[in-house]
């Protein structure tokens, strides 16, 4: 297994890990920004507590601090930190979850169409949103925050229907 990559057992024999991914970075701005301004906060308010009100006032207030940290930053962390995206030479898999483990696994065979959108921010942080159809009638699956996600478009378009045409006659 790679550092982030998937599990060995969960690949077929023969099958190999092509690329793993989290969501861009970039999905953690409110998470950070939340942990700045609850420091900041907590900080300026114990700097002006009195001093009859110390220490305990400062551990009551260092406590609640950290009550709002667990919502708006560690649980949002954990998250993206356990959630992947493994394309292989035969499935596009995705994991996400904390305490349980979800999966979903797409094999290549049965995928019909890759799209992909890029907002103006998604642009500027070279990163945007991945929707893989299969042959099933459904929903397709959304990938957002996907890191370069033309050349992960592009290997995942090679995988499924082989070299573009121009490198085929080369």
């Amino acid at each position: 297994m790679t550092a982030m990559g998937v599990p060995r057992k969960l690949l077929d024999p023969g099958e190999r890990e092509i690329v793993t991914m989290r969501t861009h970075a970039a999905a953690l701005w409110r998470p950070v920004g939340a942990l700045v301004v609850i420091a900041a906060v907590a900080g300026f308010a114990i700097g002006l507590m009195p001093d009859s009100m110390m220490p305990v006032g400062a551990y009551v207030l260092g406590g609640l601090a950290l009550a709002a940290l667990v919502p708006t930053t560690l649980v949002p962390f954990t998250r993206w930190r356990t959630s992947t995206y493994t394309l292989t030479t035969r499935r596009l898999l995705t994991r996400t979850g904390v305490l349980s483990r979800n999966g979903h696994s797409v094999p290549l065979g049965r995928i019909t169409d890759i799209r992909w959108e890029r907002s103006l921010g998604d642009r500027l942080l070279g990163s945007g949103t991945l929707m893989v159809h299969t042959d099933a009638d459904v929903e397709p699956l959304v990938l957002p925050d996907v890191p370069e996600v033309v050349e992960v478009q592009r290997m995942l378009e090679e995988l499924v229907f082989g070299a573009p045409e121009e490198e085929r006659r080369r």
